[in-house]
């Protein structure tokens, strides 16, 4: 896990502004065997599984909240939010933490993949007769030599409401949270 986590901050620590026209950067995970991937700008950081706090009332696939460094970040179970079955979590569980629409969320994949490339003359639509559930969360597939990854456009993996509710909690200071009690 920490090798996985030491080689995207590596990548992450690289020049990734220079932008190559033809291909793009892509943090690959999976869930259920099957690969998907978050563009690599969505991506702040990925930490190893940590004590998630729960919040009353949050739905089932949003499941607390954690204390990264005094910060607080909602957290949300890609299995549950693409109705897959829940998994207990494991030594190779972890949280991507992703900038959506000004907030940091978490997201809770089986497993990090790696940092990849992918030629935009290699992705592909969506296929019609997938699960609209997930479709919606898909903007691409992408084909590489020996794998096929579902592109996910982390900026539709919480709708506008979503977001809202979260912009109270997310960025506060864990001393803040006090307050609320």
């Amino acid at each position: 896990m920490s090798n996985i986590l030491n080689r995207f901050n590596e990548q992450a620590d690289e020049q990734f502004d220079e932008l190559n026209s033809t291909s793009e950067k892509y943090l690959t995970f999976l869930i259920d065997k099957q690969f998907y991937a978050f563009h690599i700008n969505d991506v702040v950081e990925i930490i190893e599984m940590m004590e998630i706090t729960p919040v009353p009332e949050f739905p089932d696939y949003a499941k607390g909240i954690i204390n990264l460094r005094g910060i607080l970040i909602p957290i949300i179970d890609v299995r549950l939010r693409f109705s897959k079955n829940e998994m207990d979590y494991n030594e190779r569980t972890c949280i991507i933490i992703l900038n959506l629409k000004g907030i940091q969320v978490g997201f809770i994949v089986d497993t990090v993949d790696e940092v990849i490339d992918i030629d935009k003359a290699n992705i592909s639509g969506v296929p019609k007769i997938s699960d609209t559930k997930t479709r919606k969360y898909i903007e691409g597939v992408g084909k590489l030599t020996n794998k096929i990854v579902m592109l996910v456009n982390a900026q539709k993996m919480l709708n506008d409401e979503e977001i809202k509710g979260l912009e109270s909690m997310s960025g506060m200071e864990a001393d803040d949270i006090a307050q609320y009690k």
